[in-house]
Parts: structure tokens; C-alpha cells; sequence
């Protein structure tokens, strides 16, 4: 979580499998990335806009040993506007061969907005 959250996108590529995909259906436009390159390519300009840390706060394991649910939150600003972002996350995680193979993220994105919002 920590290297989502400070952009330690080598960190982070070293826990993927080689064929990761990344679903993001409540970005605007929902993304479907294919590979860790798309993911960060869509990811990185983001992180720029917000600055946060990521919590776990529940973890939900699967029937499937490959798979999970977990829960985490954000605390941050959004560099804009200097607005505290904070946003509540569901992510379902599956993995193969010891490594991530595919993440399905679920955030509320009016957080996001608001914290964009101009005063």
C-alpha cells in the first residue's frame, strides 16, 4: 500500500506479475490497463495532483487462496487546492505465482472532485 501511495512505482512493479491489469471502473472514464506500464502511465500524473498515504483497514480473505478484498483509505491533499483529500477504497486483489496479477479498485470519486473544487 505504502508504494502506491509515495509513488514507488519500482517497489511496487517488483510485487506485479508480468501480465498485471489494473481496473479502475469508477475513474472518469473507467480504465481497463493491460501490463504494469499502462497502469503507471495512468496512475503517475495522478499521484501528482494527490499527495496521500494509504491505510489497510480490513482485509477480506477469498475461498480462492489467490484472491482477496481489502479496505483502505486515503489522507491527503490535493496539491491544486491545497484541500485535505480523505476517500474510503475497496480493492479486490488476485495473484498468481506469489505476485499481483490483477487489482479491481473501487473509490468513491466525489471525494476526489470536491477536493478539486475551487472555493
Amino acid at each position: 500500500m505504502s508504494a502506491i501511495g509515495f509513488a514507488d512505482f519500482a517497489a511496487l512493479k517488483s510485487l506485479c506479475h508480468e501480465d498485471f491489469v489494473a481496473e479502475l471502473p469508477y475513474s472518469d472514464p473507467p480504465q481497463h490497463l493491460e501490463g504494469f506500464a499502462a497502469y503507471r502511465a495512468y496512475i503517475e500524473p495522478a499521484l501528482e495532483v494527490f499527495r496521500f498515504s494509504l491505510a489497510l483497514t480490513c482485509v477480506h480473505p477469498g475461498l480462492d487462496p489467490d484472491l482477496l478484498v481489502a479496505e483502505y483509505t486515503s489522507d491527503g491533499t490535493a496539491t491544486p487546492t491545497g484541500k485535505r483529500y480523505r476517500n474510503v477504497y475497496i480493492g479486490v486483489w488476485r495473484f498468481r505465482d506469489g505476485r499481483i496479477s490483477g487489482l479491481r479498485e473501487f473509490f468513491n470519486p466525489t471525494s476526489a472532485n470536491e477536493a478539486l473544487e475551487v472555493d
